[in-house]
């Protein structure tokens, strides 16, 4: 969990200095909230890992196509709230938070990928 604060607080870094450096139009002034949605999954889905990891991994494969769904599901369901409350400038919203979905996607399955290596 502690290398997801610290690729959050680098994230919110590179977004808070972003509009500084001349990047403003590529950055939505909801991007906060994004990073602090994604920082409220990888929470969630370390927890579930968790407990996949449990019990010489029996139940690991439940666990983890669980977490992609309910990722997925939230995911969805925090992009159609801000989408329904009528938000400025959707594209680059959009282009914003599937920028971070695959960053985290790629950082947890890159972390996953690295504990089962080892611990085979």
């Amino acid at each position: 969990m502690l290398r997801s604060l610290l690729l959050t607080l680098l994230l919110g870094i590179v977004f808070f200095l972003a509009p500084t450096l001349g990047f403003a139009a590529w950055v939505h002034p909801t991007a906060g909230y994004m990073i602090l949605f994604f920082l409220g999954i990888s929470f969630l889905i370390h927890r579930l890992m968790e407990y996949g990891f449990r019990n010489k991994r029996d139940k690991f494969v439940e666990f983890y196509l669980s977490t992609v769904v309910i990722r997925l599901l939230l995911c969805i369901v925090f992009v159609g709230v801000f989408l329904y409350r009528g938000i400025e400038n959707a594209p680059v919203f959009i282009a914003n938070f599937f920028a971070l979905y695959l960053f985290y996607t790629i950082f947890e399955i890159y972390h996953l990928y690295r504990n089962l290596r080892r611990d085979s």
